[in-house]
């Protein structure tokens, strides 16, 4: 693997994991009142267009980063957007117990 490579995959790496630990307090806390919807509805498009670029092109490193990346904002704009109800029904869901 070249430097080139070893960046790219780093820069995937890191951008795929930084949403876990947003998405899983999210979960835990059910608590998204500190999150910005704006913020999520535009990162989630950027991710969806990143998607469809990486589509474009047949880059698998671009269509599978970006579409984890998608799927975790989508799933935090979700959240955020939720009635109180529909969250604590999407956490128990995925087994979290409410923190």
């Amino acid at each position: 693997m070249n430097w080139i490579a070893a960046l790219g995959f780093a820069a995937a790496l890191c951008s795929t994991v930084s949403f876990v630990p947003q998405a899983w307090r999210v979960v835990k806390t059910r608590d998204t009142s500190a999150l910005s919807a704006p913020m999520y509805a535009i990162t989630t498009v950027g991710f969806a267009l990143w998607l469809g670029y990486g589509l474009a092109l047949g880059q698998w490193p671009l269509i599978l980063t970006n579409g984890i990346c998608l799927l975790f904002a989508a799933f935090i704009l979700v959240m955020k957007l939720a009635p109180r109800r529909r969250k604590e029904a999407i956490a128990e869901a995925l087994g979290a117990e409410k923190e």
